[in-house]
């Protein structure tokens, strides 16, 4: 399963590597599935935009938040429920083919749901909100604090969710990642022996793949940094870390303690007095994962996470003949 933004492209640019990497996944016996939290667009334009960055797809390997909160709908309310809707189009799609009825966020329903839609317009969210507040049941496709665009990152739904949700004082039942849904209807569509969730954030790809027991994959070509990964907790650590999507068709090993020093490759990372330093030489993906090791056994032994001032990170991945290393 892997995330689209940050994992496959962002904005609407491909990630470098990304289309070649999942081909030869592919070519080794691997099944895809793409998994997005963004509700705003119908898996066949999701399917569609993949095609014209050269990634074979079809829509029904897309799996959305939006149709995720449409199963969420559809079991609680049954066919034919009436949902006032705020989003995009392709949170109206996927309800409609969910056999559920679109309303307007005025008119009598059963529930609401609402989703990331860049149109939406203030009074409509000022009116769902009251509604919600005086009791209409909600499903937010996500959470997602922030979305990654080619200007940087903007704010995603959850500013949105968190809004409703201060001022109605109700908290959404939530279809998208880290929550279940999203993740438990992707594997039941898709199948596989052995899940594997590939995500570049922590929050939402690599604690949703553990709310639903599968190992996680978290690649460096979105929005987690090195800050980032070395202040997380263990729910949201990954069991794998890769420079980018070249990591699926790596061998991880686990990084060697040896004196202190946490080895992987030609690199070596240490901690003393609360300060990280590299060492050696080696893939780029060899590299964040000792920084990794490195980072959390510090913060689990004292509390704090390591000061990585003026450590650099790597910008791109050359893989190594014998492969990478988990975290």
């Amino acid at each position: 399963m892997l995330d689209l933004d940050g994992v496959v492209y962002i904005g609407g640019s491909a990630v470098p590597g990304a289309a070649g990497s999942i081909a030869r996944a592919r070519d080794a016996g691997m099944r895809v599935a793409f998994v997005t939290n963004n509700a705003a667009r119908p898996p066949q334009q999701v399917a569609e935009h993949l095609r014209e960055l050269k990634i074979a797809v079809e829509a029904h390997d897309v799996v959305t938040s939006a149709q995720a909160a449409a199963s969420v709908l559809l079991k609680r309310f049954g066919a034919g429920a009436r949902i006032a809707t705020l989003g995009a189009e392709g949170l109206v799609e996927a309800l409609g083919d969910a056999g559920l009825e679109v309303v307007a966020v005025d008119a009598e329903a059963d529930a609401a749901v609402t989703g990331y839609g860049p149109d939406v317009r203030w009074r409509d969210i000022m009116r769902l909100a009251t509604r919600i507040r005086g009791g209409l049941p909600w499903v937010a496709t996500n959470t997602d604090g922030s979305i990654p665009t080619p200007y940087g990152e903007a704010p995603g739904h959850g500013v949105l969710v968190e809004t409703i949700a201060r001022f109605s004082g109700v908290a959404p039942v939530v279809a998208g990642k880290p929550a279940p849904p999203l993740l438990e209807e992707t594997i039941q569509r898709v199948g596989g022996e052995r899940p594997l969730m590939v995500g570049d954030r922590l929050d939402t790809d690599i604690e949703g793949g553990r709310a639903v027991g599968v190992d996680t994959l978290l690649v460096m070509t979105g929005v987690t940094g090195l800050a980032e990964l070395l202040a997380a907790t263990p729910q949201t650590r990954p069991s794998y870390v890769a420079a980018d999507l070249g990591g699926l068709r790596e061998t991880h090993r686990a990084p060697e303690v040896v004196a202190g020093e946490v080895r992987a490759g030609g690199w070596a990372a240490t901690v003393n007095d609360g300060v990280l330093a590299v060492a050696g030489d080696g893939s780029a993906s060899e590299w964040w994962r000792v920084v990794a090791v490195a980072g959390w056994r510090h913060l689990d032994s004292v509390g704090d996470p390591v000061d990585a001032t003026g450590v650099v990170a790597p910008t791109s991945s050359q893989p190594s003949e014998s492969g990478n290393l988990p975290a």
